[in-house]
């Protein structure tokens, strides 16, 4: 008789859809149903702030120095990023506005602006650019600089653009909290990689488990505060509905500007391809912990559901696109 475990992990293993996805789903299902409250809560938030520092540990112990001196040299590629990732797409979450805010309201509209102001990704930015035969070192460096300065951005952007029926819960603290929790880890991460740098390095998985997992668990509080609030009182299905096709629209449109405008700046294939990845990602594990310190009550649920729904797709995206460029650089050096 055949092992259910096995069965089931199989089945898993063939799904068209990413396990990854699966469980941020069952996350949002059980905080639908079981939300946190009292002292569970108080103890989840305990965990997820735990476990967003030590995910931002093991990114700075990945980034070799040596990686980042060369990949610093290169300082065209860096702005171009940063300006897709810091002003293009602020701009394109404002001018939509009109059209969308009509359509989803005023909250889930701010979750897609909100969305426009976080950093890009780093681990699927480097993972998509590798696939693609692209700049890995030049993405390497530019998804780690994302994020550095996404810390002190973000929140700038974030009062500057954004209004909620809430208000923006931000001053002197929250920045603090967002340095205590993303930034000194990292660096703490830096200084110590020569010691451990390697056993991670050899232990792939426990980076990864520590990624997705610490994104299920701040995808868990936050909704699990918002139903406490009411999350799903004001919000529908025809809202979610069009929050994917409007997500799915920025993507796409996001994949063809950071493709059309380094060609046309005179940058090379590899470069063209980092720019691409990294300036069109958003980080959905920089940008949950953000929102839970920026935002309070049902809001923090509302303003996080665009970004995850906008995560999902660019991954699902970027994944076919990587794959399609990885084959052709393949083709073109078989042929060489």
């Amino acid at each position: 008789m055949p092992n259910p475990l096995a069965v089931a992990r199989d089945l898993l293993n063939r799904s068209p859809v990413d396990g990854f996805i699966l469980a941020i789903l069952a996350a949002v299902i059980i905080a639908a149903f079981l939300p946190a409250r009292g002292t569970a809560a108080d103890l989840l938030d305990w965990v997820v702030t735990v476990a967003i520092a030590a995910l931002f540990f093991l990114y700075g112990t990945r980034l070799h120095p040596r990686e980042a001196l060369e990949g610093l040299k290169h300082w065209r590629l860096h702005t171009t990023i940063l300006t897709f990732t810091f002003v293009v797409f602020p701009i394109l979450g404002l001018a939509i506005r009109p059209v969308v805010e009509p359509i989803v309201g005023e909250d889930l509209y701010n979750g897609l602006l909100y969305l426009c102001l976080v950093p890009s990704t780093v681990q699927s930015s480097i993972a998509f650019t590798s696939i693609a035969r692209g700049n890995v070192p030049g993405a390497i460096v530019s998804a780690s600089a994302s994020n550095i300065i996404g810390v002190f951005l973000t929140p700038l952007l974030v009062v500057a653009l954004m209004t909620t029926t809430s208000g923006v819960q931000i001053d002197g603290t929250s920045v603090l909290k967002i340095v205590a929790q993303i930034l000194v880890p990292f660096i703490v991460g830096q200084l110590a990689r020569p010691w451990v740098g390697g056993f991670f390095g050899r232990h792939a998985k426990v980076t990864k488990l520590a990624d997705r997992g610490s994104i299920v668990l701040v995808v868990y509080s936050a909704f699990s505060e918002g139903v406490r609030e009411g999350i799903w009182s004001v919000v529908d299905a025809g809202q979610i509905i069009a929050v994917a096709v409007i997500s799915l629209i920025l993507v796409s449109v996001m994949l063809v500007v950071t493709r059309w405008v380094p060609r046309r700046l005179g940058f090379d294939r590899g470069d063209t391809i980092a720019i691409q990845f990294c300036g069109t990602k958003k980080s959905l594990a920089t940008g949950l912990p953000m929102a839970t310190v920026l935002f309070a009550g049902s809001t923090v649920g509302l303003i996080v559901l665009p970004l995850m729904i906008f995560h999902q797709i660019q991954l699902i995206l970027c994944s076919w696109l990587a794959t399609r460029y990885g084959r052709e650089a393949e083709t073109a050096a078989a042929h060489a």
